[in-house]
């Protein structure tokens, strides 16, 4: 889930239902309530100790720990190196995620339905929504610590979205080449300060990274329960704006790709689109490949 989340066009949510986990994950998700924590938070109180053990045993503590270490471990690892191949490579690295993105957003539309005034008015919201935010309008949100925690909240509720790719949403907001270098130079600084180094490169990407994963934390027990309602009241609807979403994102990996050109002094030329095309093709391959083996489309049974 770690990995396909740390790249756009695949949902860790797919990953959970091909390996048979994404029903636990949702129980355990919808178990965690606000008297659950403050059990889990009073444990170490002899009178408190039962009732949170009973809390933990609620949220299934124990697979979700299990599960964050894994999904950490390879957000961690993927993300350095996607982060090395935006700064060396970004015709290729922006390529491969076109190809992804635009094979995702083709099979997940293979399963809705757009055939009413609603539904309709709500993939044209989505594609809307995505294609704009994914042009220029997506560096007037900058980088400050508020802008990380809310992109933190947005891009963790793709978890229980088969389908959607937290990393996509970072993209349509601006915010992914930021936050896979601000955790590549994280690690780096724990690194270095294992080995004697400084602790202020720490203390300064720490605290970025604990914003993103406070609005992590809050988004997945608020946008995510938000998105199961919706998904609850309006079903296709809200598939339709969904998926409409990925289409419009199709937007975001060329205009990264212009702006990380114009940083390397570069522009665009018919050998720069050959390999971005090259790349795309190999993304969508892999997505293809991945709806014919797993199902990744038949979002009925996910959602």
């Amino acid at each position: 889930m770690g990995a396909a989340d740390a790249v756009p066009g695949v949902s860790g949510g797919t990953i959970a239902l091909v390996t048979g986990i994404y029903e636990r994950l949702i129980a355990a998700i919808t178990a965690v309530s606000l008297s659950r924590i403050v059990d889990v938070l009073l444990g170490p109180l002899p009178s408190r100790r039962e009732d949170a053990v009973d809390a933990l045993r609620a949220v299934d503590a124990g697979f979700l720990l299990v599960l964050g270490a894994g999904i950490t471990t390879a957000i961690v690892t993927i993300t350095r190196v996607v982060h090395a191949g935006i700064q060396s490579l970004p015709v290729l690295t922006f390529g491969f995620f076109f190809g992804l993105i635009a094979a995702s957003a083709w099979v997940l539309f293979s399963e809705v339905e757009v055939d009413t005034p609603a539904r309709a008015t709500a993939a044209v919201g989505g594609f809307l929504l995505a294609f704009l935010v994914s042009g220029r309008a997506a560096a007037t949100l900058g980088d400050g610590l508020g802008v990380t925690v809310f992109a933190g909240a947005i891009a963790v509720s793709a978890m229980i979205l088969p389908g959607i790719s937290g990393s996509l949403l970072l993209i349509i907001l601006g915010q992914y080449e930021y936050m896979t270098g601000t955790l590549s130079a994280f690690v780096d600084a724990l690194l270095a300060l294992v080995t004697g180094g400084p602790i202020e490169p720490l203390r300064e990407h720490g605290v970025v990274v604990i914003a993103f994963v406070s609005g992590a934390f809050v988004g997945l027990f608020t946008v995510a329960h938000a998105v199961r309602w919706a998904l609850d009241r309006a079903r296709e609807a809200t598939l339709a704006f969904l998926v409409a979403l990925i289409v419009g994102a199709l937007r975001a990996p060329i205009v990264r790709t212009g702006d990380q050109l114009a940083g390397l002094g570069r522009t665009w030329t018919p050998t720069a689109v050959a390999v971005f095309a090259a790349a795309a093709v190999v993304g969508a391959l892999l997505v293809w490949l991945l709806d014919r083996y797993t199902g990744m489309a038949d979002i009925d049974a996910e959602a």
